[in-house]
């Protein structure tokens, strides 16, 4: 238990922190679910509307620094690229 007020003011701090990167890191998650539950099941024209708030919402997670930005652009990467190859 933290004995001085500065540790104290801390300790919320971190907690609030935690709770908005546990927020933001269930986004990703659940926007990488949507857009694979997609393309798994061949729904390629709502997956190519999905594709920009994809792109968005994983951008804003790289941003904060939850996720790698070179992980989040390797998985637009892939999606843009299996997205491409079904419209052939």
């Amino acid at each position: 238990m933290p004995n001085t007020k500065s540790a104290i003011k801390r300790v919320k701090k971190t907690n609030i922190q935690t709770s908005f990167n546990r927020i933001r890191k269930v986004k990703y998650k659940a926007a990488i679910k949507k857009m694979s539950s997609y393309l798994s099941s061949g729904k390629t024209k709502e997956a190519k509307n999905f594709l920009p708030k994809f792109h968005s919402e994983l951008m804003k997670v790289a941003k904060t620094g939850i996720v790698k930005r070179e992980t989040v652009s390797r998985k637009i990467s892939r999606v843009a690229k299996k997205l491409k190859n079904y419209q052939l």
